[in-house]
């Protein structure tokens, strides 16, 4: 099937994906614009799993600092070399990541860094709201609450501000695709005048 250049360009302004791969996610997708972004997504996810061993000790550290004044970010994302540190898109990909932090708030960057004992205590709160439902229901209720707190605490599973359809890491794993290298969000540390450092 053809595509038409308008329809590629939609496609690239919504997901930032090379040109080449949008005409070939929408050929696949016989030009719906939504089933190509979720081919995409996959695309990247694939790319993503397969850089995820390697190394990624390059990087930059990136700080924001809101209007007000009375919140700040410093932030580290790392990658493989020094060339992609300086790419365009990288940088900007911090850049929004530093806002991201301002403006919601994540205790961890990934679920894996929620302790145990934090998990466990949210999991007894659940299981309180939906004492007396069937085991069944209780366990996919309770799971799906969990599933909402991590999207909550956990920056990766934070919807973007940009585009709540977005994870923070899918656009992580869209970039990784993109560049082709392993990129990690290392840490972060958001100040807020009048708070405690978590």
């Amino acid at each position: 099937m053809a595509v038409s250049t308008d329809l590629i360009r939609e496609l690239r302004e919504k997901t930032n994906a090379p040109m080449m791969d949008c005409k070939k996610a929408l050929v696949e997708a016989n030009g719906g614009i939504k089933t190509a972004i979720e081919i995409l997504k996959k695309r990247g996810q694939i790319v993503a799993l397969k850089k995820a061993g390697r190394t990624a000790k390059e990087g930059i550290i990136e700080s924001y600092i809101h209007s007000n004044n009375k919140i700040g970010v410093l932030l580290e994302v790392n990658c493989e070399t020094d060339f992609v540190g300086r790419n365009e898109d990288f940088r900007k990909f911090v850049k929004d990541v530093c806002m991201q932090v301002a403006a919601s708030t994540p205790a961890y960057v990934s679920r894996e860094e929620v302790p145990k004992s934090t998990t466990d205590r949210e999991k007894e709160i659940l299981k309180e709201q939906v004492k007396g439902k069937p085991e069944k229901v209780m366990e996919k209720i309770v799971s799906g609450k969990l599933e909402k707190f991590y999207s909550e605490v956990c920056l990766l599973d934070q919807p973007f501000i940009k585009d709540d359809k977005l994870t923070i890491k899918d656009c992580l794993n869209t970039l990784i695709g993109k560049i082709g290298e392993n990129i990690v969000i290392r840490r972060f540390v958001r100040f807020q005048v009048g708070e405690d450092i978590g």
